[in-house]
């Protein structure tokens, strides 16, 4: 009976341990499952500037983000150049890249078939009036700055 139950610890011992051996995954199974769950269409933070930075509600930053964005190139614009060469445009859709770095490339953007204004003069002018354009950070996804890329539409209003 002392044999049994001493015998008896050791067994119960012995194959508990089958419970606590199991198989550890490896980085690239951890890796791969991770990337399954990241939503790629959707970055985490998106771009911020210093007028939106206390804000903390994700979708009202973003909202301030881009009314601020387009209010700012405005006011660059907030002279008569435009409106003397092409006093027909009222709004004009501008490309914003937002690169990891923070740099800014702001690009005019017209329909293939446009004639209402030359590209290449607007864009030259949006260079001129937005080479002093504040700081803006860059979107993040999973808290890596990323590229983004978006289009706005600039109303140009010259107090006509």
């Amino acid at each position: 009976m002392k044999k049994a139950l001493f015998f008896l610890p050791v067994l119960l011992m012995a194959t508990s341990c089958q419970f606590f051996d199991s198989k550890v995954p490896s980085e690239e199974e951890l890796l791969q499952k991770r990337l399954k769950e990241i939503n790629w269409d959707e970055v985490s933070t998106y771009p911020s500037i210093s007028i939106c930075e206390g804000i903390l509600d994700r979708e009202q930053k973003r909202e301030c983000f881009f009314s601020s964005m387009a209010h700012l190139i405005q006011q660059k614009l907030n002279n008569d150049t435009i409106a003397t060469l092409y006093p027909e445009t009222d709004t004009i859709m501008v490309k914003v890249t937002i690169y990891p770095n923070a740099t800014l490339k702001i690009e005019p953007q017209a329909a293939k078939d446009s004639v209402a204004y030359d590209k290449m003069s607007i864009d030259s002018i949006l260079s001129a009036k937005l080479s002093d354009f504040p700081k803006v950070e860059p979107a993040q996804k999973e808290g890596i700055p990323v590229t983004t890329q978006f289009f706005l539409p600039v109303i140009l209003n010259f107090g006509n």
